[in-house]
């Protein structure tokens, strides 16, 4: 393997060994006893083969289905579904829930992995093994009280996507409208908390190598926002909101709720059209850079002006246009901050970016958790561990985010054989940047995918409230003028 792409692989190797010590841990760990270590060990081994037979077959099944025509695939979908909710709840184990989303980000966090394994883990993005038409008419009428075939004039027992929490399906309501059924998967709840007890040994893993790591912050933080993905009520009520917000955007679009047709676990949404992610990569690059520059837009301008955070930037999650208009489709796993929050992201950008103070930065980070006070390095190389992280945005003009430039930033917080590992091993996640680091693991990821070209300190000056700089580029000017329609104060929600 050649050294560059050995490098980008570092950071899946730490959480490999992250897992490894956590396992040591766990076995080293006196109160378990050993009847409660064989129950859980035994457990694990048998969702472990299941989960392996289970991708397995489902990898099988997908290449059967290329060459068979439309009816011979009808069958072996029929052969392949998950028809009980034993069948479903033990597959969650392996292939769904919390740990699904780690194969989902691995599929395109980075661009070292080879291409068979990328290729595999993509159909973690919007695709995973369905459970069978009688199964999600099942939770459909235990959810709303009648079959969908009833509450819906038009109703598609095939799904058209399905990722690690439900699965959706296309259907028509009694008054005309397209929509969207997300339907949870029975059993998800429990296969969820098993991940999660799983990450707590894995995080405490981490710990062992990242020595300033506070992984029970970390994780309660991840447990929190988890385990709220798992009730739609509030998925619907964050889609909501951010549909509110952007309102006849002009390359934001949001679907709306239905709220009659939506529970705890079914969430129906507006139906939308536009292409998915590996036909988007086919056009043009100046198509591509619109599609990154809303990307950037929705995430910078969700944070400073909406105060809160969609969590889950991966590309199964949208749909895409020509013109640079992107659908955001999932919003289970949304964070909201408050002021004071906001405000240290701002502190630290304005010592980084606009003044380049490194010494006030680095205070800065002391006084927030990011880094201990008094650690053995000096200012100027805490401005040159943390400055990549802000490096499009150091300067103006033209600047492409590169696969390279994403895997450099995944390498930042892993791989600690390199120049900077002092402050990697002594580096903390507060909670309120959890969920945040998906902008650094999740869009940049994206957007070196795309090979996005923008002056992106410009667009970052629109939309920083502290500079409310006049708009940049064609989409800016629009997205300014339907700003003063839409939002004429001016005004920040809070979190």
């Amino acid at each position: 393997m050649p050294s560059r792409r050995r490098g980008r692989t570092l950071a899946l190797l730490a959480l490999c060994g992250a897992a490894a010590a956590a396992l040591t841990v766990a076995r080293r760990r006196p109160t378990d006893g050993p009847v409660r270590h064989r129950r859980r060990a035994g457990r694990n081994l048998r969702l472990a083969a299941l989960g392996a037979r289970t991708g397995g077959a489902w990898a099988r099944h997908r290449a059967r289905r290329v060459f068979a025509d439309a009816g011979r695939r009808r069958e072996l979908d029929l052969e392949f579904e998950l028809r009980t909710t034993e069948q479903v709840a033990e597959a969650l184990g392996h292939m769904k829930g919390a740990l699904m989303k780690v194969g989902q980000m691995a599929s395109y966090l980075d661009q070292g992995l080879p291409d068979h394994v990328r290729s595999a883990l993509a159909q973690l993005q919007d695709t995973a093994p369905p459970m069978s038409a009688e199964l999600a008419a099942a939770v459909i009428t235990e959810e709303l009280g009648s079959a969908p075939t009833e509450l819906f004039s038009e109703w598609d027992p095939v799904p058209i996507a399905s990722a690690s929490i439900g699965q959706v399906h296309r259907a028509m309501t009694h008054d005309g409208r397209a929509v969207a059924v997300k339907v949870q998967y029975p059993g998800v709840a429990e296969a969820v908390a098993s991940d999660l007890d799983n990450a707590g040994m894995i995080f405490a893993g981490l710990g062992v190598l990242f020595g300033g790591l506070d992984h029970k912050s970390l994780v309660a933080e991840l447990r929190t926002r988890l385990i709220e993905e798992l009730d739609y009520r509030l998925e619907a009520e964050n889609q909501r909101q951010f549909a509110d917000w952007y309102r006849g955007h002009p390359t934001i679009h949001i679907p709306g709720v239905v709220d009659e047709l939506s529970t705890r676990r079914v969430l129906t949404t507006e139906l939308s059209d536009g292409v998915r992610w590996d036909e988007m990569l086919g056009w043009s690059q100046v198509e591509r850079d619109l599609v990154g520059e809303t990307l950037y837009r929705f995430a910078f301008g969700s944070l400073y002006r909406l105060a809160a955070f969609n969590g889950d930037p991966h590309p199964g999650n949208y749909l895409f246009h020509r013109d640079g208009r992107v659908t955001f489709l999932d919003f289970g796993l949304v964070k909201r901050f408050a002021d004071g929050e906001l405000a240290e992201f701002e502190e630290m950008i304005h010592h980084m970016v606009i003044d380049h103070d490194p010494a006030a930065f680095r205070a800065s980070i002391e006084r927030i958790g990011l880094l201990p006070a008094g650690l053995d390095v000096t200012d100027d190389e805490v401005i040159d561990y943390l400055g990549h992280f802000y490096e499009f945005v150091l300067h103006p003009g033209p600047f492409t985010i590169t696969p390279e430039y994403a895997s450099e930033t995944v390498r930042r917080f892993f791989d600690t054989s390199g120049p900077y590992a002092t402050m990697q091993k002594a580096a903390n996640l507060p909670p309120s940047f959890v969920i945040i680091q998906r902008i650094s693991l999740g869009l940049y990821a994206i957007l070196g995918e795309l090979r996005a070209t923008a002056d992106w300190r410009s667009i970052a000056e629109e939309l920083w409230p502290f500079v409310d700089a006049p708009p940049s580029t064609p989409m800016g000017v629009a997205a300014d003028e339907w700003r003063r329609r839409r939002h004429p104060d001016g005004a920040r929600l809070s979190g």
